[in-house]
């Protein structure tokens, strides 16, 4: 005997703020009959950027993908980096086994005490596992860990002031995030420094491209423009994709989102300068402003100076 459908009343017990979605975008989302999609959909109205808590890199990704898919997102969401509980979780080292390490002579002891000269002080039992963690578990080379150390400390000093030393924390994250990416040896390290620094070296120049305000770059437009950089645009390719945004958005102002749009499809083309965007988007349209686009600076150049003869230190103490 077939059951008749009951109707389903909605409420919301709770006070707060309304998210509009509208009835396209939900007939989209139910058509994709995916709960995953539906749900990371409603996170990022609400949150804009992220993954619901627990969630995995792969599920998300997986989620976006398929919103993508559709039309609702622009490809672009990432989940936050994998939390390590996330992952293989990393053995839950003791006094004794910090203890055992510094007395083996393989390499620990040197490290920790290079590191100690490198952060100004003593490290604590707390510190020594959270290396040993990067030493044994992640089993980064020495010299990997001293050149994460290195780029940890010029970004607290950049943002702090001369002499601020990053926490041990701040050196597990960035870490972890380097051997995801698969960096564990000197020469792969070294590759990602210059690539970090590159970034960090046009990132002025291109928030006056963006006439963004005078103030730090928040986490999602660095990692925004560390992916146009990494894509191989040059700066008048970013002032065009710019201007095309102001014109073609309701607001008449900068929106990550579109542009990253823009860029993506020109990425997918080829198109690198503005010279190949005019030439491939049609001809007949006005160059864009010519903008200077300058090598590394000053301070990425000495940076990288700095980082080399640190290597070369780990080499003759090796």
């Amino acid at each position: 005997m077939r059951k008749e459908a009951r109707a389903v009343k909605i409420v919301n017990p709770l006070p707060d703020t309304v998210l509009s979605l509208g009835g396209a975008t939900a007939d989209r989302l139910v058509a994709l009959g995916d709960g995953d999609a539906a749900l990371m959909y409603l996170y990022l109205l609400r949150r804009g950027e992220g993954a619901p808590s627990g969630w995995t890199a792969a599920r998300a990704k997986e989620a976006v993908d398929k919103l993508a898919a559709a039309g609702l997102a622009d490809g672009t969401t990432a989940a936050p980096d994998p939390a390590p509980a996330e992952q293989d979780a990393p053995p839950a080292y003791t006094g004794q086994d910090i203890a055992q390490a510094l007395g083996a002579g393989d390499g620990f002891a040197a490290l920790a005490d290079e590191m100690e000269r490198k952060l100004g002080k003593k490290l604590t039992t707390a510190d020594l596992k959270t290396l040993y963690t990067l030493y044994d578990y992640l089993a980064l080379p020495p010299e990997v860990i001293l050149l994460i150390t290195a780029w940890c400390a010029r970004e607290v000093e950049q943002k702090y002031g001369a002499g601020r030393k990053p926490f041990m924390s701040q050196i597990r994250r960035e870490a972890f995030r380097w051997a995801r990416e698969g960096v564990d040896t000197a020469e792969a390290a070294e590759e990602q420094l210059r690539r970090l620094l590159t970034r960090r070296s046009r990132e002025g120049e291109i928030a006056r491209i963006l006439h963004l305000p005078d103030r730090p770059l928040v986490e999602r437009e660095r990692s925004y423009i560390a992916a146009w950089v990494d894509m191989g645009f040059d700066n008048d390719a970013l002032a065009l994709a710019y201007e095309k945004t102001v014109m073609g958005t309701a607001s008449k102002s900068m929106d990550w989102r579109y542009m990253n749009g823009i860029l993506r499809r020109w990425h997918e083309k080829g198109l690198r300068t503005a010279a190949e965007v005019n030439a491939g988007d049609g001809a007949g349209r006005r160059p864009a402003p010519r903008v200077s686009s300058a090598g590394p600076d000053r301070q990425g150049r000495e940076d990288m100076e700095r980082i080399r003869r640190i290597m070369e230190q780990m080499k003759q103490g090796g």
